[in-house]
């Protein structure tokens, strides 16, 4: 008898074991449908204190999901050479009214979407870090990205700068926890083209319009012969020196 209680009660443990593990132990998927296309990664749901819940004889603390991840994306000049140091930044403009209703006067403060700041790494690659609040098991975020916003300034100050083909595009960000589904939509996509043309067609067609990619200017040719010119006296002086000149 007392050979067949162990046996149960180890069972019995076993069962409750593998219940609590089945239930939280093994991490959870919480991505199934990717629409993002790799803009959108490192997701993970956490929780955080969002205000008080108060009763008649006590009051507990209230806490309220929230969905944080990375934005990512490659910052390169106009030769698809990755560029290093350039700032996004990424500001919401926009959430649902229903998501707003949800929380208190006093609990908006704390249950507000933030975004990071991404800097690209020598690589041209950024990382955006966001925390969004779940409202009813939805995330729908409104707001723009913007691309080296402060690089005016930075000319001004240093002389130099990187300056952004596009200024700043909208994005939408949408995830329905129930189906697991993330979205990253961006708005119309300014795209530059510049202008190519063969020799052998130069004579038979007009030329097309638009202007080509900066370029550093070459020197002039009367810079280089001032250039020239000091070399030249120096060489001069330098056979004067010897006694072999007239």
């Amino acid at each position: 008898m007392k050979k067949m209680k162990t046996h149960s009660w180890a069972g019995l443990f076993f069962l409750v074991g593998l219940t609590f593990w089945g239930c939280g132990g093994a991490p959870r998927k919480i991505v199934v449908l990717d629409f993002a296309e790799g803009r959108v990664v490192d997701l993970s749901i956490t929780e955080k204190l969002t205000g008080v819940n108060d009763y008649i004889f006590f009051s507990l603390p209230k806490k309220s999901q929230f969905l944080d991840g990375y934005i990512q994306g490659v910052v390169t000049d106009y030769a698809d050479n990755p560029i290093q140091g350039v700032v996004v930044r990424a500001v919401a403009s926009a959430e649902g009214q229903e998501s707003q209703d949800q929380f208190d006067t006093g609990e908006k403060a704390l249950a507000v979407s933030s975004f990071d700041p991404g800097v690209s790494d020598s690589n041209g690659f950024y990382r955006i870090r966001f925390s969004l609040p779940i409202v009813d098991g939805i995330v729908d975020v409104r707001g723009k990205l913007a691309y080296n916003p402060g690089w005016e300034e930075e000319k001004s100050n240093l002389g130099k700068a990187y300056e952004p083909q596009m200024k700043q595009s909208p994005f939408r960000l949408y995830y329905k926890e129930k189906t697991g589904m993330i979205v990253f939509a961006e708005g119309i996509r300014k795209v530059i083209v510049a202008p190519v043309q063969s020799l052998a067609g130069s004579t038979a067609a007009a030329p097309l319009p638009g202007t080509l990619p900066p370029a550093s200017s070459p020197a002039s040719p009367k810079k280089k012969k001032e250039n020239a010119a000091p070399s030249a006296q120096s060489e001069d002086n330098l056979f004067k020196g010897f006694g072999f000149g007239p």
